[in-house]
């Protein structure tokens, strides 16, 4: 059972991976379609370089021991953020995001003990 956990979570973080290594690297490529999604969204496309870094960086810190939860809790925030400009200003659907914000969830669960406690 342990060693079918370990494969499904490195499927899960795989997955993760090449989706935000390619979403992310689209935004700081400059893909038309990603600067138009911007320009929807109204902030600049600073907001896009931004969001790039932070997927691409998280997709890559993702394999990272000590670092696994940070990266899952960093995409599970932008993808929330993505629910959000979906449901508010892009449509049509904010599924993708959901389903890729529940599995960095998922991660985010599974190394949670990497995560500081403070110590009283």
């Amino acid at each position: 059972m342990e060693r079918m956990k370990t494969y499904a979570l490195f499927g899960i973080k795989a997955l993760l991976s090449a989706a935000f290594l390619a979403a992310g690297g689209a935004k700081l490529y400059g893909v038309a379609m990603m600067v138009g999604t911007f320009d929807m969204i109204g902030v600049g496309q600073w907001f896009r370089y931004l969001t790039g870094v932070i997927e691409v960086g998280a997709a890559i810190l993702l394999w990272v021991p000590g670092l696994r939860a940070l990266a899952a809790g960093a995409l599970v925030v932008t993808m929330i953020g993505a629910i959000i400009a979906h449901l508010a200003i892009l449509g049509p659907s904010s599924v993708p995001a959901a389903i890729l914000g529940a599995l960095a969830a998922l991660i985010l669960y599974a190394h949670r003990q990497e995560i500081a406690r403070p110590r009283a």
